[in-house]
């Protein structure tokens, strides 16, 4: 139980996967910019990383490990990603075409999201257990997902400020990203798995 809230807290404010290893920072800058497409997006990728890291680590332990055919893993994982993407993808047009027109390009993106495939290589690099790869997955993607929202808050606010024109547009963003990061950094230090 201890080891499962460690991998919680240190997957969420730690080691997040975004502000601390940079990865997804595609779908980060980009999604960030309305509350409503980034908590849209937040849910496609708990959905996604979760499942995916799921049946990737089922995969991986019951088909390509004892069957000798590691070549294959990241070929498998991508596919698996790729279909729970086309099934998001098709739900969300049907349930809210609004939030999927809002996520445009940065839907399908989520296939190719390194921070998804991220989890689920090293939810098997790092061995762990079938509860383990849920509880680190699910934490992973809540804390990608915390650090979406808090950017599209923070954007919100800035499109309302006087922001000099030389730091408008993409220059504000990586500076606040960055501010957001060390914010994160605070946390390094405190507990590690």
């Amino acid at each position: 139980m201890e080891k499962l809230l460690a991998l919680i807290f240190v997957y969420i404010f730690v080691e997040n996967f975004v502000l601390m290893r940079f990865f997804g920072i595609c779908p980060f800058l980009g999604v960030s910019r309305k509350m409503e497409t980034a908590v849209g997006m937040s849910m496609a990728v708990i959905f996604v990383m979760t499942i995916s890291t799921l049946v990737t680590w089922l995969l991986y332990t019951y088909l390509l490990e004892p069957f000798n055919l590691l070549y294959l893993q990241i070929v498998a994982f991508i596919l698996v990603i790729a279909s729970l993407v086309q099934l998001v993808e098709t739900v969300l047009r049907k349930i809210s075409p609004t939030l999927y027109q809002g996520l445009g390009i940065y839907l399908p993106l989520i296939t190719t999201n390194c921070a998804v495939l991220a989890v689920a290589l090293l939810a098997v690099q790092e061995e762990y257990s079938l509860l383990e790869s849920l509880v680190f997955a699910i934490s992973a993607a809540v804390g990608f997902s915390l650090a979406l929202i808090i950017m599209a808050g923070i954007r919100e606010r800035l499109e309302l400020a006087n922001v000099p024109k030389a730091f408008q547009g993409t220059a504000i963003t990586l500076i606040t990203a960055g501010i957001l990061s060390l914010a994160f950094m605070g946390f390094k230090g405190m507990l590690s798995i």
